[in-house]
Order: C-alpha cells, then structure tokens, then sequence
C-alpha cells in the first residue's frame, strides 16, 4: 500500500492531467477543418453542372492549397440528382445537423438553391451561390452570397446590344422556369425600352422539352433573330439542331441568346452550327488574362479527360477565392456574420476579369462580354469582341 503523501501526490497529478486532456478540444478548435457542403446535381441531366463545380474547387486548391489561416478546407459532395428542391433541403439539413458544415455552397438550379435558403437563414451558414441565376436568391437571406451571375445581368446587354446593331424585330424563347422568366423579362425592357419589337415570347419546358413545334412557331414569325435562354448542356445542343435541319438559319434569322446556349463544355459537341451566334455572358474559356490561364491549367492538371471547363467551374473556383478569404480576414474564424461581413464589397481577380460582391445585395458585379462562335486553330470557341464593363443585377 502506497503511504498517504504519495496517494494524494498521485491524485493532484491524475487531477492535472484530465484538466489539460480537457483542455485539448478547445485548443483542437482553433485547427479544427473548415467544412464546406456542396450541394449540386451529381447524376441525372444536369450531373455535369455537380462535376464542373467540383473541377473548379479541385483546380482552385491545386492553386492555392487545402487550407486557410492554419486550418484545412475540406468538402463534402452531395448530389440533388436535381432538379429536385425536397432533395436539395434534406441535404443541406443533413450537412448542418450530422455533418456540422461551417458553408454551404454549389446550387446548380434556382429551385434547389430557393429550398435550401431557409436551412441556411435558420442555422446561421453562409451559402455561397456557384451557379443558379435568379435575381431573387439574395433575398431570400442575409445569409447568402452570389459569385456566379443573374440571369438578367447578362440578358440587359444582350438586348443593348441588339438595337445598337440594328436589330429591330425578334422571338424570345426561354425555359419556362425562374431564371428564364427572367431573362426574357429582361431582355424584352432593354429591347422595347430600345425601339425593338418582340413579336412572340415563347416558354418551354424545363424538362425535356420537344423543340420542334416552337422552332415551327418561330420561323412561322419571321423574325430577325431569337432570343434564347437555355440551361447549359443538352438541350442547347437539341435546339441547335432543329434550328438548322428545318431552314431557320438558312431564311436569314440569326440566334443571339445568353452564353448558356454555347456552353465552352458542351460547345465541340454542338458543332459548326452555333459558328457566328451571338452571345452575352460573364466568362469565356478564350479570355485572354493572366488568371485564366492559371485557371486553365490547373482544371487541366486536376480534372483529366473532364474535356473543358465552363463558366460553373469558374464560379466555383471563385467561390473558393471568396470563402478563404473572407476566413483569412477573420483569422480563421467561420463565423457566419463576420464571413458575410467580409463578403459584402470584397474585390476578386477572375480568371473571368474583376468582380466584386455588392455590399447591398450580395450580388457579384462584373463585365459582361459580347462574344461571336468561331473557330480559332481549329477549335470551337466563345470569341469576345464586345463588352459591359461593371454590370449589377438589374432584377431586384
């Protein structure tokens, strides 16, 4: 038997060393990973839009590292299968409650992005905007922030555009869901508001829609051009196709249409039909800058056979850009109102050109290019001849 002085010597040290062990977590804290939710379409028709936001994060960390202010930056993918808004929620419910994520971001679809917003407003999370487009998403929380683009950002100089090149008479044709109600709407203010005329609006499906009988009812109005907002991928490649098997560019109607339509990802797939189209978008993969080609190379270096990058994986590499340094600011803290705080008026260079988050709206600003499809060395590419300088959310 240990005598007396020792027992008690024993018990005051036992004592000390479950004060530090209980100590560690709290230091632990300090270092503890920074959780980031992406919530995107993975699989179904839209699996690209998941795929290219992950190649932009992927290509961003190559660049700038996995970790921030002493802390590693790590994400959890969860996949919509979308567009799907009920899936979207309990994912994002899930990431708060099971997965304690400090951000959520990704978003690919406006209805998805509308779901979650009430998770993130409740639980106190930033939610950092990678793609969906309509105006009214920032309104929605405080808690939300956008790097991607509006719909009717890029629409307004599409139509600014069109009437300073004499365009007078036009079809619009949009999917019948949030941002394409608001691209037209856009469009057709900027247009009319122009002295142009538009002679018929036309809303389609979201879902596989059969674009035969509208092509039918836009060269039956003998416009000049259409106005076209498409969600990037597939359907674009569809509309292409009919637009020329059935004589419309052959009767002289141009397509002018968000940059959507000739997505850089899918534009090799589309072919020589979309050679001259006109588009207005935020981001080209033939920008010529500094950054994007730092951007090319790394997408190339880290997503192998992924073909090219599109305008979502930029948002998404952005949106990384904008999550560290908004924590870098903070010294590494995750603090949901200070992150939104350092958000609100924070200038990124893009490999798409400057941007910054208007403090009021929390909305990205930035140029919106003019751009023509031609083939440079043999290659499909989104040409920019024109541009928008500083373009806001004109739908709020």
């Amino acid at each position: 038997m240990k005598p007396a002085p020792l027992l008690r010597a024993a018990a005051v040290l036992a004592a000390a060393t479950l004060s530090t062990v209980a100590l560690l977590p709290a230091a632990a804290g300090a270092a503890e990973p920074v959780k980031i939710g992406l919530i995107a379409p993975f699989s179904g028709s839209f699996a690209d839009y998941g795929k290219q936001m992950e190649g932009g994060i992927k290509a961003y960390q190559k660049v700038h590292g996995d970790s921030v202010a002493g802390r590693k930056v790590t994400v959890i993918l969860k996949d919509t299968t979308g567009p799907v808004p009920e899936v979207a929620k309990r994912l994002a419910q899930e990431l708060v409650v099971r997965d304690k994520v400090d951000i959520l971001a990704g978003f690919g679809l406006t209805p998805e992005a509308l779901a979650v917003a009430p998770v993130a407003d409740q639980a106190r999370k930033p939610m950092v905007i990678m793609n969906a487009a309509s105006s009214v998403i920032t309104t929605k929380s405080s808690y939300i922030t956008r790097v991607s683009m509006t719909l009717p950002q890029v629409s307004a100089p599409m139509a600014a555009w069109a009437v300073k090149n004499k365009l007078r008479k036009v079809v619009t044709l949009v999917a019948d869901y949030a941002p394409g109600i608001d691209a037209e709407t856009a469009f057709k203010t900027n247009f009319i508001g122009g002295g142009g005329q538009v002679v018929e609006s036309i809303r389609v499906p979201l879902r596989n829609p059969e674009f035969a009988p509208f092509i039918q009812r836009i060269k039956d109005a003998r416009p000049e051009a259409v106005f076209l907002f498409l969600p990037a991928g597939e359907q674009g490649v569809a509309f292409m196709k009919g637009f020329r098997e059935r004589g419309l560019a052959d009767a002289g109607i141009r397509v002018i249409a968000t940059g959507d339509l000739t997505d850089d990802h899918v534009l090799p797939a589309m072919g020589d039909a979309t050679l001259g189209v006109i588009t207005s978008f935020h981001y080209s993969m033939a920008h010529d800058s500094p950054e994007n080609k730092a951007f090319l190379k790394a997408f190339a270096e880290t997503n192998p056979g992924a073909g090219r990058p599109n305008f979502m994986a930029v948002a998404a590499y952005d949106g990384m850009a904008a999550i560290y340094e908004a924590i870098r600011r903070n010294g590494g803290s995750t603090d949901a109102d200070k992150m939104m705080a350092a958000f609100k008026g924070m200038k990124l260079a893009s490999p798409r050109g400057p941007i910054y988050i208007d403090p009021a709206t929390r909305d990205v600003v930035q140029t919106v290019y003019i751009r023509r499809v031609e083939k440079v060395g043999g290659e499909l590419q989104n040409v920019e001849f024109d541009k928008f300088p500083e373009v806001k959310d004109s739908g709020k």
